[in-house]
């Protein structure tokens, strides 16, 4: 087998609490996807440096008013948090808590790759869980600061009536901003590890990760701190995560970076055991480039351009809407070559906007453009190029009552509605719009421009200066999107999407 360097990020785009598992010779791995849809992305590796969609655990997990973008209500921030992969005795499992529905939810297939899930919902939250298979029984960890212990049924789809179901830990207070929380767990050579992570106050004061081992199951536990680097950016600290062994024999740890207005990017540690404790990097010391005794691999983009041309209406998978789409109202097929949005329901912003078609952005910069087909907008519709977060700016088309057409550039004033920064009248029926993401230098800044063929592009409004909020709590996306402020039944035909990453 060759070797391969590993360069951190694996992923320089918003793919936070990730959580890992090895089949055989493959790499599996999940992670958050809060209001994007469909969600619970599984992808696919041989080397744990390329990486592929292969799937998602669910098209949509509810199907109510907030999910679906209803009344002003949203799931910005909420929806699929932190979920757990595990695969036991031919059964894949993924697990995660919904802090908008204050439910647990369990799907079981054994088919990651192309099969369907099967779900249990258990009502209250195990927050940030961490599922364990122990010889024929299930545990869940979970909690922040205080973690708890959660027995399962054998098919890990209920709650065990007779299990244990108990306060198992308690992480330190002095000190500490955030407590321990984001377990990952695993039973190797007669111990059971828990691996967290915390936010001491004192010190460098940025996240850490620490782990927890002992013999019992319900303890003591012994716990070390064994990562607190930054990989040189920002004091911002690599952790929360678990680990993974090779083929070889070879482990790695997998832990995710705080990396503004990008988001949370994942990084892989080499590890090695001393003492039956983890020892992450080089004297604790996170590597950002180091080697690997992996197989080479053909590396395939996180996100893609894409001419629309499909031969039915379902999109790769590299595509989410943000909450739930309305199926009715956007089509593959309708005009072959396009993507058409339909306006629905009347809203007043872009947030609020149904069918919003997005995917992630990437560092160290990047740009999308799209062109647009504006022959059937009704007056009041808007439609173009979202930059995606709280902090979003839009660059994109305003019909008016009039019949004239308006390019607008466009951010959120501050309650969620647009602040219009520039708006200049367009004649025409198709017009070229693009975003250009820089996060450089920490620059993170958005340019917005508009084209009337594509050549020639001319600045509008100015640039974003993008933020991470919590309140979404995911990195910037790049979006197309059409929405209607007065009428519905109109609809904008988006021609492609092209896109370029700065390597």
């Amino acid at each position: 087998m060759s070797s391969i360097v590993l360069t951190n990020p694996i992923i320089w785009a918003d793919i936070p609490d990730i959580d890992m598992i090895r089949v055989g010779d493959v790499f599996y791995m999940v992670s958050t996807s809060m209001h994007s849809m469909p969600g619970c992305p599984i992808m696919r590796s041989i080397n744990l440096k390329d990486w592929e969609i292969v799937n998602y655990v669910f098209d949509t997990f509810e199907d109510n008013e907030a999910h679906n973008l209803a009344n002003g209500k949203g799931i910005y921030g909420k929806g699929s948090w932190a979920s757990s992969l595990r695969y036991h005795n031919g059964t894949f499992y993924v697990c995660f808590s919904s802090n908008d529905m204050q439910q647990f939810y369990i799907y079981r297939t054994e088919d990651i790759e192309n099969g369907s899930w099967e779900r249990s919902v258990i009502n209250g939250l195990l927050h940030d869980p961490a599922l364990l298979f122990d010889e024929d029984r299930v545990f869940v960890f979970s909690g922040n600061g205080n973690i708890y212990i959660t027995e399962l049924t054998a098919d890990a789809a209920a709650i065990k009536p007779d299990g244990i179901r108990q306060l198992l830990l308690e992480g330190e207070r002095d000190g500490i901003g955030l407590r321990i929380e984001g377990c990952h767990a695993y039973k190797l050579n007669g111990y059971y590890y828990l691996f967290f992570i915390d936010w001491p106050r004192t010190g460098h004061g940025r996240r850490r990760e620490l782990c927890y081992r002992s013999k019992e199951l319900l303890g003591p536990y012994e716990y070390k701190v064994i990562l607190d680097d930054d990989l040189g950016y920002r004091n911002k600290g690599v952790a929360q995560g678990g680990i993974i062994d090779t083929p070889s024999g070879e482990w790695y740890a997998f832990l995710f970076q705080d990396h503004d207005a990008v988001g949370r990017i994942p990084c892989v540690l080499p590890m090695a055991w001393e003492d039956g404790w983890p020892v992450i990097g080089d004297g604790a010391k996170a590597p950002v480039s180091f080697a690997a005794n992996l197989p080479e691999s053909v590396s395939k983009p996180l996100v893609i351009s894409d001419e629309f041309d499909y031969e039915e209406n379902k999109l790769a998978l590299n595509w989410q809407w943000n909450h739930n789409p309305d199926n009715s109202l956007w089509s593959l097929t309708a005009r072959p070559g396009y993507l058409r949005l339909e306006t629905g329901r009347i809203v007043d912003r872009v947030v609020l906007a149904r069918n919003t078609l997005t995917q992630r952005t990437e560092g160290p910069a990047c740009c999308g453009t799209t062109v647009l087909d504006l022959s059937h907008m009704k007056a009041g519709d808007h439609a173009g190029l979202v930059a995606l977060q709280s902090e979003y700016g839009i660059v994109g088309i305003q019909a008016e009552d009039n019949g004239e057409l308006y390019v607008v550039m466009g951010i959120n004033r501050g309650d969620g509605g647009m602040e219009t920064l520039e708006k200049l009248k367009y004649n025409g029926s198709r017009i070229h719009v693009k975003i250009d993401f820089d996060f450089r230098d920490s620059m993170d800044r958005a340019y917005f421009y508009y084209s009337a063929d594509g050549t020639e592009w001319l600045s509008i409004g100015r640039p974003l200066q993008m933020k991470y909020t919590l309140d979404h709590f995911m990195g910037y996306r790049i979006g197309l999107f059409n929405y209607a402020t007065r009428q519905s039944g109109g609809y904008v035909d988006f021609d492609y999407f092209r896109y370029t990453k700065t390597v």
